[in-house]
């Protein structure tokens, strides 16, 4: 059984593919992750992440970083926003993604083209959305509670600039794939959303 959650920034698509992946005992895969091995690589190379060439060098990261804390921060989710653009970044990484969805007893993806690309025929689809206005607020709050020093408007126009990247891009563009249930959580908490997604496809896995 494979499960694609997709989503944009900040919408709650990890929290949720991570509960779904703990409801129905499947292995889990925030594909998100791997772009942003691959920005936090172009940067400690001294590169640039706007360079597809560059980009492409930094897909060969060792599998141990996808441990690394950085990766989670702010500046690297801005760095993986630009390199996902180029298409043979997303090429690169593609095998990597579909071998995990495919393996033995299926699997639950994150990201922003697995109901789309890396995954079309999967079980059931999730797109999970939220107002950018919500997003940028969740953001916020979850800097702040780390320490960490945050402008709101600021976090609102990096929102605005990475979902235009995502879903503009001439490659795997952001978008709710035809047969995916799409679930708004601006107004949920997060007990809400987790339990509106696993309603929604156990609904959807029961037909």
């Amino acid at each position: 059984m494979i499960i694609a959650v997709d989503g944009p920034t900040a919408s709650g698509k990890g929290t949720i593919a991570k509960a779904l992946a703990a409801h129905f005992h499947l292995p889990h895969m925030d594909t998100g992750l791997l772009y942003r091995a691959v920005g936090f690589q172009v940067a400690a190379y001294g590169c640039d992440p706007d360079s597809e060439a560059d980009a492409l060098l930094a897909c060969n990261f060792p599998e141990e970083l996808l441990g690394h804390p950085d990766l989670r921060n702010e500046v690297t989710g801005g760095l993986a926003s630009r390199v996902s653009v180029h298409p043979r970044v997303r090429r690169a990484l593609l095998d990597r993604q579909r071998r995990f969805a495919e393996q033995p007893g299926g699997a639950v993806l994150d990201g922003r083209d697995i109901g789309t690309v890396i995954a079309p025929d999967a079980d059931v689809k999730l797109f999970v959305t939220a107002s950018v206005a919500a997003r940028a607020d969740r953001r916020w709050q979850e800097m702040l509670a780390r320490g960490i020093d945050a402008s709101l408007p600021e976090i609102e126009a990096d929102l605005r600039q990475r979902d235009e990247r995502d879903r503009t891009r001439t490659e795997a563009p952001l978008v709710a794939a035809a047969d995916a249930l799409v679930l708004d959580t601006s107004d949920l908490d997060r007990d809400q959303a987790v339990a509106a997604a696993i309603a929604l496809v156990s609904e959807a896995l029961a037909r």
